[in-house]
């Protein structure tokens, strides 16, 4: 049975593969590229002005509990870190070098950079034009901006978004490099698996993983948003840790890491085999797969943030970029390029990140990394849960939302078993769709965004 699932599953790689690569063409590149410029040059960095603000939001310094929304400015935050710190900061950049050489890292940055005035544009809309579902509840999220800030004629805008996110927000390569983790890094390496009985363990582990979720993603959005409040700060801190000692102890060689990606940005010379444009495409693929930036998930947490200033919502979101990519993922970079694991070319995604820190970091290095890679992962999930949920609440109503979980649950077992090309190519085609419909609103209402904030920074300044 599982040789003829094997084979049907090729088949659907090499689909996937196809369509992957036509979302993430030319177009897109520059929908969201281009877009986060345009935004970088309508706000003049104005917002970036005011991170030391964005920082007192965080810490609760203005936070008024009888403001509408569900979970505090903190926990939006963590929320949707959640969804962006893990897979595509450890398997994501591993997947980034192995497809475009150290290059892809330098379009990765490109993307952050401009991301930040992409995540405050579109989180501000996201409070800005919240709208109500059909139980009464107030919600935020890229389908609501386009329906109640663009209007009815934009509803089909807003359904392609929430079509495009049911399978997005599935936990698909979360699941899939957990899985590989445990299997190639721990049971495979210890002698404890037959790498002939992959599948079947696969399978075990995709079981047990679902039973896991399945007891927290029933809880409701108040249990998923405490989840990632307290295991995604605590592993964030244990990662970054770990990474800044191996920087510390290699400290003679990062400069000459750095070099080579940003020399290897221009020149193509690494895997992608000299085509410049492959290298851009899957730096800027494996950014937004990083920070989210333009897709419209991180909206759909800040959206239920507490708050009536859609602007303090833009700028606690800005933070969201600076952490995951501009920071921990140029960690990671800089661990896999110190260790040379890159250049074996037999390892890929999170085997590669692991290969790494087992080099770097001798005996605890792998514990470490494990241990962060399980919780990123299940955090992340439990917050894709929600987005999900959210997705089809829209299209179906409310009421019958909760029927996602249980996608969610049958899901978590398939993508243990498919393979991390199938998983990356299936979530970077939902990527892309989900990104047109929330960068196209965006930039139709980022002058509205403009206008709230300066009267928004005009009262900050007057205090």
């Amino acid at each position: 049975m599982f040789e003829q699932i094997s084979s049907a599953m090729l088949w659907i790689d090499q689909g996937l593969a196809v369509a992957a690569e036509l979302a993430w063409g030319t177009p897109l590149v520059l929908l969201i590229l281009g877009g986060g410029i345009y935004f970088l040059g309508l706000s003049r960095l104005l917002p970036f002005r005011y991170l030391g603000h964005s920082i007192g939001l965080l810490r609760g310094k203005f936070d008024n509990h009888s403001d509408p929304g569900d979970i505090s400015h903190f926990q939006a935050l963590s929320s949707a870190l959640a969804g962006t710190i893990g897979m595509g900061n450890i398997a994501g950049v591993a997947v980034a070098i192995f497809v475009g050489g150290p290059g892809a890292i330098f379009w990765m940055w490109m993307t952050a950079i401009v991301g930040i005035a992409t995540k405050f544009y579109t989180c501000s809309l996201a409070v800005m034009y919240r709208g109500y579902d059909s139980q009464g509840h107030l919600q935020g999220g890229p389908m609501y901006v386009i329906t109640e800030g663009l209007g009815p004629r934009f509803k089909p805008l807003a359904t392609f978004f929430c079509a495009a996110g049911m399978i997005g927000c599935l936990p698909m390569v979360q699941v899939n490099q957990l899985v590989q983790t445990i299997r190639e890094v721990v049971f495979i390496d210890q002698g404890w698996l037959d790498p002939a009985n992959s599948m079947m363990f696969n399978f075990s582990a995709g079981t047990v993983l679902a039973g896991i979720v399945a007891l927290v993603i029933f809880g409701g959005l108040h249990r998923i948003a405490a989840v990632p409040g307290r295991l995604v700060p605590t592993m964030a801190v244990l990662y970054i840790g770990a990474a800044l000692f191996v920087i510390v102890t290699n400290l003679d060689q990062v400069p000459g890491i750095l070099w080579l990606i940003i020399t290897d940005a221009f020149t193509g010379t690494a895997v992608a085999g000299g085509a410049i444009g492959a290298v851009i495409s899957t730096g800027v693929r494996r950014g937004v797969f990083s920070n989210e930036a333009g897709v419209g998930t991180e909206a759909m947490a800040h959206g239920a943030a507490k708050t009536q200033e859609p602007i303090r919502e833009g700028l606690v979101a800005m933070v969201g970029p600076i952490i995951d990519t501009l920071f921990i993922c140029t960690c990671t970079a800089i661990i896999i390029l110190l260790s040379g694991v890159w250049q074996s070319g037999d390892a890929n995604g999170v085997t590669m990140t692991a290969r790494a820190f087992q080099e770097m970091i001798p005996h605890v290095g792998l514990v470490i990394l494990v241990t962060c890679i399980f919780f990123f992962g299940i955090s992340t999930i439990f917050s894709y849960s929600y987005y999900g949920a959210k997705c089809l609440g829209f299209l179906i109503g409310a009421e019958r939302q909760h029927y996602y979980n249980y996608l969610i649950v049958v899901m978590t077992v398939v993508a243990a078993m498919m393979s991390i090309d199938a998983m990356v190519n299936l979530i970077d085609l939902a990527f892309a769709c989900m990104a047109i419909p929330t960068m196209i609103s965006a930039l139709l209402l980022s002058r509205r965004v403009m206008a709230a904030a300066r009267v928004y920074f005009d009262k900050l300044d007057a205090g």
